[in-house]
């Protein structure tokens, strides 16, 4: 028994059409014959560039945010340099600043998980507060979210790389994302972003019940995480290995009742306000229902308006369209050449929720991001995606603006901007589906020897899914 060589790690100005068309500004591809370092030590170093590059990124959107941190939002300040935050304005609206904890003393609109990480850093900020009189109690509160949500980050990009090993460079596209620097602390939706992919590290490591638990602690931050288990469970049907999922989808739901029973029976009331908050909610913003209501150069388009009245009705609707997504991701696991990659289908399956929702906040890009990376990491087409969600971005804060008395721009240029993103977002998931049609064009299949690295137990050589045998991080050993 011996060492195998490492695998090798790949180079994306040779594998990728839009970073080699790039590289030819500062001379091409990476030559033939040009010295390089074994696979293992190509891997580590490329680890340690895209980690200093998530923390430089985040590290620019604490500057970017820096505007606002003292509270002192006068004369529209926070819409004018986009700097607003629900982190700050929140510890104010939800009691924190008063000492209230969350639930108990104060009904909170989020899932239990997220109003608890809310209490955690608030209340001994209040308290610190309460002692030394002269700190800016909210200031304090959102540092220190800033500072964990960051480390939370940096952990989450730690298991992508661990999950890309031989295409670590992926991982880049998550770090340098201008998404994350503009919403990293717009609002906690970074805690749930590590809790799912901390599930999908654990079961690409073959521990199905230790990513259920992550991933149903995901669902009690925020629910999305949740639909993951929709991909998880279809993929087991085409695998045969339906019990193992069925284990995993279990054990999240044993997680997150644990962790919202307490409240729910103690806090009944408290408990149900982010459930009727989110059932009462108006259209939002630059949603496709929105778009329906302001369609760029038409204005409203015929019946869409009704649903303002009827806002239940809306909710059904929307709960109907995204079923009929699940049930095409459902339908394209089992005509597929291959059984499709879960980033693949979880990226489908959230993308699906998004644009059929009556609400798509600024921040929810995240939630979208490393399924993204994981699914299709492709630079072209994500930075067209990107840069939509910069433009949206930027329109969503003159849109504030103007709904507080300060027109910017007509209210078209916010009409396409929206238009913009939904359409990239769609874009982006009908590569997706092409990649999952002909397999033979998915470049971490292609580098992945025709599996699907983040697939676990799905990649048991002795169930149906056809693929090789798992891949393990380190060097694996082949007989002598």
């Amino acid at each position: 028994m011996r060492p195998a060589a490492p695998p090798p790690v790949d180079q994306p100005a040779r594998s990728d059409e839009f970073v080699r068309g790039l590289s030819e500004a500062i001379g091409g591809p990476l030559g033939t014959h040009a010295t390089r370092s074994s696979g293992g030590a190509r891997y580590y170093t490329v680890a340690r560039i895209v980690l200093a590059l998530v923390c430089l990124t985040l590290a620019a959107h604490w500057v970017q945010k820096s505007p606002c941190q003292d509270g002192a939002w006068s004369d529209l300040k926070q819409y004018r340099e986009m700097c607003y935050t629900d982190v700050l304005a929140l510890y104010y609206n939800e009691g924190l600043s008063d000492g209230k904890v969350p639930y108990a003393q104060h009904p909170v609109e989020y899932p239990v998980l997220t109003g608890a990480f809310m209490g955690l850093l608030g209340l001994p900020v209040h308290q610190l507060g309460k002692d030394h009189p002269e700190i800016n109690q909210g200031q304090w509160f959102y540092n220190t979210n800033a500072l964990v949500l960051g480390g939370l980050t940096i952990a989450s990009v730690a298991c992508m790389l661990a999950l890309r090993r031989r295409r670590p460079w992926d991982v880049a596209l998550f770090a340098l994302s201008p998404a994350l620097f503009l919403t990293a602390t717009v609002n906690w939706d970074l805690l749930a972003v590590a809790f799912a992919v901390f599930g999908l590290y654990a079961w690409a490591k073959r521990h199905p019940v230790l990513a259920g638990v992550l991933l149903g602690l995901g669902t009690a931050a925020k629910l999305w995480p949740g639909f993951l288990f929709i991909p998880l469970l279809l993929l087991g049907l085409r695998a045969r290995r339906f019990p193992d999922t069925l284990v995993a989808g279990t054990a999240g739901i044993v997680a997150w009742t644990a962790v919202n029973l307490p409240v729910l029976f103690g806090y009944s009331e408290s408990w149900w306000t982010f459930f009727k908050f989110n059932n009462s909610r108006a259209i939002d913003w630059g949603t496709l229902w929105y778009l329906g209501e302001h369609f760029p150069f038409i204005g409203s388009l015929p019946g869409v308006n009704w649903f303002d009245g009827h806002i239940g009705v809306l909710n059904l609707v929307t709960y109907a369209l995204f079923g009929l997504c699940c049930v095409g991701v459902g339908v394209l696991v089992f005509v597929a050449p291959q059984p499709p990659r879960l980033a693949q289908l979880g990226f489908l399956v959230l993308a699906g929720f998004l644009v059929f929702s009556k609400v798509w906040s600024q921040q929810y890009v995240l939630w979208l991001l490393p399924l993204a990376v994981l699914a299709r990491p492709r630079w072209g087409v994500f930075l067209a995606w990107q840069a939509a969600e910069v433009l949206y971005f930027c329109a969503f804060y003159g849109e504030l603006m103007a709904a507080s008395g300060r027109q910017i721009f007509p209210e078209t240029v916010f009409d396409l901007a929206a238009l913009a993103r939904l359409v990239t977002v769609v874009v982006f998931a009908g590569y997706v589906v092409r990649d999952i049609l002909r397999p033979e064009r998915d470049a971490v299949r292609t580098s992945y020897g025709g599996g699907d690295p983040d697939g676990g137990v799905l990649n048991d050589p002795f169930g149906s899914l056809g693929g090789p045998e798992p891949f393990p991080d380190e060097a694996v050993l082949t007989r002598a």
